[in-house]
């Protein structure tokens, strides 16, 4: 294949979260590579967050394995264990099945970029760690539900760990 032109790449904005939480996902643009490319096994995306912006609601996936490299700009990555600030070159990595909730959020005043690829599983069920929700992907369609499997309909307060709701 030829040298990809980026500005030939689809521009996503937004999020498919349902309200309120696609209001949150505001200054977050994907330009989409891996389609760009025509690839069905791995998406590949430049993220660019806005100062103030979040990257998604903090999330970890059953079936996906996904990795992130900071281009430019600084981002906090928020995960189970904390927080830790991440530059040019830093990179993660959250391997499929494992719960530990993740995002990046820009608290800079400048905009900043990371490079995020993932495994494109058949099906998958995203988990939000601090909403209570979920999606869940088969056939090329998103469904949300609350994270006991039930239809969701709004928001609702999760319970902290070790307690029920």
């Amino acid at each position: 294949m030829p040298k990809l032109d980026l500005s030939a790449a689809p521009v996503k904005t937004g999020s498919i979260y349902p309200a309120p939480y696609a209001e949150m996902m505001a200054g977050r643009s994907s330009r989409r590579l891996g389609d760009l490319a025509g690839l069905t096994q791995f998406g590949v995306n430049i993220v660019t967050l806005e100062p103030g912006a979040v990257a998604s609601l903090r999330h970890w996936h059953l079936n996906e394995d996904e990795f992130a490299l900071v281009l430019e700009g600084e981002l906090i990555l928020v995960e189970d264990a904390g927080e830790e600030a991440m530059r040019p070159g830093d990179c993660a990595a959250w391997k499929a099945g494992v719960a530990n909730g993740h995002r990046f959020v820009n608290r800079s005043d400048a905009p900043a970029r990371f490079l995020v690829v993932g495994s494109k599983a058949e099906t998958e069920v995203a988990t939000y760690s601090d909403v209570d929700m979920q999606i869940h992907i088969a056939g090329g369609k998103a469904r949300f539900t609350y994270q006991d499997g039930s239809d969701w309909a709004g928001p609702r307060e999760i319970a902290p760990k070790g307690e029920s709701k």
